[in-house]
């Protein structure tokens, strides 16, 4: 069975000391093990010659056309439009859990930290929301090495706290937006399916494409306490001691039925929903954001 490559590893991004330094290590890793690069940035495409004017600039001319016809001719190109990436960072309190050395949101920042620094080093735009119940930090859209700068001094200032309200986000977001573009959301969606529903299809309907992370922690899917434990609800709603095994199957059956309703409701929208573990590499939050940035960069969707 192939290893992760250790670049990848939640428990080596740990230890690393800063976000750009998660973000760079993230990045050059996981490109080192791509056999051609699955994304471009932006660049020009030729479309044509014709004859050259008076005012064309020297540099279009295609000398090697003159040298074997004598003929000036310039180049015509049809231009790549950059593309604009929007990054949605749940920072509630649910995020703050972890039954291992780091949390669902230290996850999510790092896989979020390193999408900005491939994009960005591609010459794209990014734009960063941070929000619990509502939008708590935000990094307009841009481009350039102060813009990353930016985006990593949130991300590292963030921490998670309070209750969330996905689905008023998207919908407040769906009417600010004015660049379309694939939007990023990075979150545990441990919240009303319906609010969360209405809206992405506000941002669907307006032209961005969102793309949904579902980052949950290793215990939350498997259920594996054995001894009586002591349980938090959701966002500050009280705590209980309770037997794990007492509710273990109760628990499982709507955590699973809470997590397929919301892949099959994506689905109908088409959706990308991607449900990755706390534990696992961050190599399959790239290929899927990749996959999408390529096909917008062909112009159409995946």
């Amino acid at each position: 069975m192939a290893r992760t490559n250790p670049s990848l590893d939640p428990a080596v991004l740990d230890r690393l000391s800063n976000l750009s330094l998660v973000a760079r290590t993230v990045v050059e890793g996981f490109m080192s093990g791509q056999h051609r690069s699955p994304h471009r940035g932006s660049s020009v495409e030729f479309q044509q010659h014709r004859e050259y004017v008076p005012g064309d600039a020297l540099k279009r001319i295609d000398w090697k056309v003159f040298a074997k016809s004598e003929r000036l001719v310039v180049k015509e190109f049809v231009e790549e439009t950059n593309l604009a990436l929007h990054l949605l960072l749940d920072a509630s309190e649910s995020m703050a859990y972890g039954s291992l050395d780091w949390s669902k949101f230290d996850y999510a920042r790092w896989c979020a930290a390193a999408m900005a620094h491939l994009t960005l080093g591609q010459r794209d735009t990014v734009g960063l929301v941070v929000f619990d119940e509502k939008d708590r930090k935000k990094v307009p859209p841009g481009n350039g090495a102060r813009q990353r700068a930016a985006i990593l001094q949130q991300l590292e200032a963030a921490e998670p706290a309070g209750p969330t309200r996905i689905g008023a986000v998207l919908n407040w977001l769906a009417t600010r937006l004015s660049r379309k573009g694939i939007v990023a959301v990075f979150s545990d969606f441990f919240d009303d399916l319906p609010g969360v529903l209405e809206g992405l299809r506000r941002l669907v309907f307006a032209g961005h494409e969102p793309i949904l992370f579902q980052v949950l922690d290793p215990q939350e899917l498997d259920f594996e306490f054995e001894r009586l434990t002591r349980f938090e609800g959701l966002e500050a709603s009280g705590t209980r001691r309770i037997d794990p095994k007492a509710i273990r199957d109760a628990y499982l059956a709507e955590i699973e039925r809470h997590n397929h309703e919301l892949a099959r409701q994506a689905q109908a929208l088409s959706i990308d929903c991607v449900q990755v573990r706390s534990s696992q590499g961050v190599d399959a939050v790239l290929s899927t954001y990749l996959a999408h940035r390529t096909a917008r960069a062909r112009g159409g969707r995946r």
